[in-house]
């Protein structure tokens, strides 16, 4: 057990940590949470020992050991798994069995073991590390953002391995979905204080929430009673019958504990600029290919999709496929080597690419690199929009080339956010951001009035936004007609296929002969009857939720593209009347296409009935049984 008292930590002038304790019993899996530069990092290199505290006392038992993912990259053997057997802990330094599945399941392929680390680039390096911090099985992991370098695969396998780990864990990720279904408890660095409960984000955000909101109508009560008690010390002062009583009041106030306002939590506001969009369809290809040179291999190949008004297509697969590519083909900075590529001659085009950071200029202030996006040069509006992305007052003043990259990327964030248009094309929005902002950001995407085109590895926004996906899987690119939760029933992950049975531990040969086993018969008591119940409700509504919200999105998209079909009718029904040929031409073409939508998303519309029938039909057979 972990145990911490009275921690307190300043940096520069800012008190980041004020008295803190907590503690970290065995077999906990803790989620850290909080806003940018709340602390959390800064926490970590304290229990590391890394950083000291101005005050407050770490208590360790003795050989307890914390595992941390090094940033520092630092390789001293030839080969990715001769430097990943460095992690194995003493006795196991020939189980490279167990150090290749955590190599698998980080996506590096079998002949990458025998490869030198330095020939692959940055984020494989910290795949390295994490191999090692994993493979030491110390008594507690201390993961700092360890999904910000790896792709949706390789997430998806460290979800399943944190859920097996059997020791303690503290995980600091702004990805939600993850750590709630990973962890057993959340601790959150909030006002300078840590609060930790058994449950999920939103357990503690609800539980922050309601006690802030009861401490403003207790301050606002005290506020309104001193200011009455206060009207009747003054009014009755001087009247000597009436002297008890006002000592009584003047005393009453000096004991009373007053409660300060809370301090304001200044939050990312995203409000992208839209415009409203002419026509019903922005873009389509037809056999796109792309590859950066003739001898190298085809990066995407006869990729053909369209995209109407109003569509959210997420763009997936494994990192280093082509999914920024595709973005910059998208946004027109590069060109297709073949096929296609026809735009709407009026689309405005908002675009966030890893890359874009690179074309700041360096020698602007952050006011000056906003004026000259803003469409008018409104230094009031561009001004505005660099205090919702943080950067008020004179901060706004401070030259791109002296921030952080996360300091960048909110820059360009901010002239996305400036920028009119009709499509949006966002790679990676949220790395940088803290768990808040990705949920301002999610919302600030799903009420967006056109169409966005979006890479991301966060499955909390493939399940709440995506209609149709990009898939770079399987060597090969291909357009999926539905939701990420189809996806993954109907065709999932190459790798989730492969991986788990790669690397297993040799095999022991079985006994000669096998001992009969013997169980029990034991009555059950009325308590483990009830628990057991309560079990399989839990397990129904985690299964059956999640089929029941993928019905009402199929439903939700089947009536928009009916709704679609009908005004395009409607429309050919006026271009008839009128004589507008190119609309007559134009319009069956668009429904037959829009029709073929509907029909591929009845078929699974059906499909969820079944399986939501079969999921609800087995969990109630089991409570049949108790």
């Amino acid at each position: 057990m972990l145990k911490v008292s009275g921690l307190t930590k300043t940096f520069g002038a800012q008190k980041l940590l004020d008295n803190v304790s907590f503690s970290i019993n065995a077999g906990e899996k803790i989620g850290l949470i909080g806003r940018n530069g709340s602390g959390k990092t800064t926490l970590a290199r304290i229990l590391l020992g890394q950083e000291e505290p101005e005050a407050g006392k770490i208590s360790l038992p003795k050989g307890y050991t914390i595992g941390y993912l090094e940033q520092h990259i630092r390789f001293t053997r030839p080969t990715v798994l001769e430097e990943a057997c460095l992690g194995l802990p003493p006795g196991q330094e020939y189980d490279h069995w167990r150090v290749e599945k955590i190599l698998s399941g980080l996506g590096f392929t079998e002949a990458d073991f025998q490869r030198p680390p330095s020939e692959f680039s940055g984020g494989f390096h910290i795949r390295l590390n994490l191999t090692k911090t994993l493979v030491s099985e110390p008594d507690l992991l201390l993961l700092d953002e360890p999904t910000n370098y790896l792709d949706i695969i390789s997430i998806r396998w460290l979800e399943k391995y944190l859920r097996e780990w059997k020791q303690e864990f503290m995980l600091i990720t702004h990805d939600r979905r993850f750590l709630d279904r990973v962890t057993t408890h959340t601790m959150i660095i909030h006002r300078r204080c840590i609060r930790k409960i058994q449950g999920p984000t939103d357990k503690l955000y609800a539980q922050i929430a309601q006690e802030e909101e009861v401490h403003e109508k207790t301050r606002l009560n005290e506020a309104k009673y001193q200011k009455e008690t206060e009207l009747f010390i003054s009014r009755f002062r001087a009247k000597a019958r009436l002297a008890g009583m006002v000592q009584s009041r003047i005393k009453t106030l000096e004991k009373r504990e007053k409660k300060g306002q809370l301090e304001k939590l200044v939050e990312l506001d995203f409000n992208f600029n839209a415009l409203p969009f002419p026509a019903h369809q922005m873009l389509e290809t037809r056999d796109f290919s792309f590859r950066y040179g003739d001898d190298l291999p085809w990066l995407i190949k006869n990729l053909s999709f369209t995209l109407g008004s109003s569509e959210r297509i997420a763009v997936i697969g494994k990192n280093g496929k082509g999914k920024s590519t595709l973005l910059k083909l998208l946004a027109g900075e590069i060109s297709p080597v073949q096929g296609s590529f026809k735009t709407h001659p009026r689309l405005e085009t908002g675009f966030f690419g890893q890359t874009n950071i690179l074309r700041l200029n360096l020698e602007n202030t952050i006011e000056e690199e906003l004026i000259a996006t803003e469409p008018n040069h409104n230094r009031e509006r561009a001004r505005s929009i660099a205090g919702v992305m943080l950067f008020s007052g004179d901060t706004a003043l401070k030259k791109i080339n002296v921030l952080s990259g996360g300091e960048k990327a909110r820059v360009l964030m901010a002239k996305t956010l400036l920028s009119p248009s009709h499509l949006l094309l966002l790679d990676e929005p949220t790395n940088h951001l803290d768990m808040e902002s990705s949920a301002s950001l999610l919302e600030a995407m799903q009420e967006y009035p056109g169409s966005i085109v979006f890479v991301t590895h966060d499955e909390d926004f493939l399940h709440t936004l995506a209609e149709k996906l990009i898939v770079f899987d399987r060597d090969r690119v291909l357009v999926y007609h539905g939701i990420y939760q189809n996806f993954l029933d109907d065709i999932g992950w190459e790798d989730e296929e492969t991986v788990a049975q790669k690397a297993t531990p040799p095999q022991s040969p079985p006994p000669e002969e096998t001992a009969a086993v013997v169980i029990p018969v034991v009555k059950k008591d009325p308590r483990q009857a009830r628990q057991a119940r309560a079990k399989i409700i839990q397990e129904k509504s985690k299964t059956c939720h999640p089929l029941e919200k993928r019905q009402e999105n199929l439903e939700k998209m089947i009536e928009k593209l009916e709704a679609e079909i009908g005004r395009n009718t409607q429309r050919q029904i006026k271009a008839s009347t009128e004589g507008d040929a190119a609309t007559i031409a134009e319009v069956p073409q668009t429904n037959r296409d829009l029709q073929a939508q509907v029909d591929f998303l009845y078929k699974d519309l059906e499909r969820a009935h079944r399986e939501l029938d079969l999921a609800a039909n087995k969990f109630e057979k089991k409570l049949a049984e108790l």
